[in-house]
């Protein structure tokens, strides 16, 4: 009987097969898909404008008419929950851009070079790191949102800094990773190989070393998003975010601390989603780990 050729996959294909595994990640990645849906096609099909304002119906619980009840204004809360849900998430998203852009370039040049400039930046890593983030956040927003407001208006500024500076306090991380993945991968036979025939530097690191690198920073990713998330609704919370007319999960959450005894509802949706949102990320971040380790047998 002949033998039975062993099957073979792709390094995607073997990624995919051991992340299906990891059942909680699964379920993560549909509610997640879930609730991105909702935010982005939701309000195309739930019209009711989040600042109609309606005194007979303030306080409403869940109803046909209003399925997550309704606010001290008698806004619908439904309405404001899936707008709110957008800005969340893009500042997360965006924010997680800027700390894994920076956070890569950092960690390479460290890792490429040697010496001094690993020094300097590694104790600029360690100085960031020291840095108590949410009374930084605090200062930098207070001292800064008029002038970006100016330039930018209120909602685009608010937005700008925000990303900025919760981007700018989430690098080091990334930074410290990509660093421990090049001084390991720089040694390796197939990167030695390309510098003995004749590839450049940045060759190296674009073609060789930065694609075998990119797994723990994937992972990385995924937690800087659901901590941009956190952030974002934390200052909301404490009113330094958005404007008080821009619904964000933090600001509903920072409206309805005052009325918990009588409309629970109301805290509940923006809370609900908060917390289903950095679950369902941080579970898709350990399936992703998992999946991306090669000395992990599963």
């Amino acid at each position: 009987m002949p033998a039975r050729k062993a099957q073979r996959f792709s390094p995607w294909q073997e990624a995919w097969r051991r992340f299906r595994r990891h059942k909680m990640a699964l379920v993560s990645v549909v509610i997640l898909a879930a609730m991105v849906l909702a935010i982005v096609v939701g309000p195309f099909l739930w019209r009711v404008p989040i600042n109609e304002i309606d005194f007979a119906a303030k306080l409403e619980g869940p109803s046909w008419s209003h399925p997550l009840g309704t606010d001290d204004l008698g806004q619908d809360v439904l309405a404001r929950v899936l707008y709110g849900g957008r800005v969340s998430l893009a500042v997360g998203l965006a924010a997680m851009i800027v700390a894994i852009f920076v956070g890569v370039l950092v960690g390479a040049l460290s890792g490429m070079a040697s010496g001094r400039v690993d020094a300097v930046l590694m104790w600029l890593a360690d100085l960031f790191l020291s840095l108590p983030q949410l009374p930084l956040l605090l200062l930098i927003i207070y001292l800064f949102r008029d002038a970006l407001k100016s330039v930018l208006g209120p909602e685009g500024g608010v937005f700008v800094m925000i990303v900025i500076v919760i981007g700018g306090l989430r690098w080091m991380p990334a930074a410290r990773l990509v660093r421990a993945q090049f001084l390991s991968l720089r040694e390796k036979e197939f990167v030695e190989a390309a510098r003995a025939l004749g590839a450049s530097r940045t060759r190296q690191v674009m073609q060789h070393i930065l694609p075998n690198a990119l797994g723990p920073v994937i992972v990385a990713a995924t937690i800087d998003v659901a901590a941009a998330i956190i952030a974002e609704s934390t200052l909301s919370f404490l009113g330094l975010g958005f404007p008080p007319d821009i619904p964000t999960w933090g600001r509903l959450l920072a409206d309805a601390k005052d009325y918990l005894d009588m409309a629970t509802h109301w805290a509940l949706a923006p809370g609900m989603a908060i917390f289903l949102t950095v679950l369902a990320i941080n579970f898709i971040g350990d399936g992703l780990r998992d999946a991306l380790d090669p000395r992990r047998v599963i």
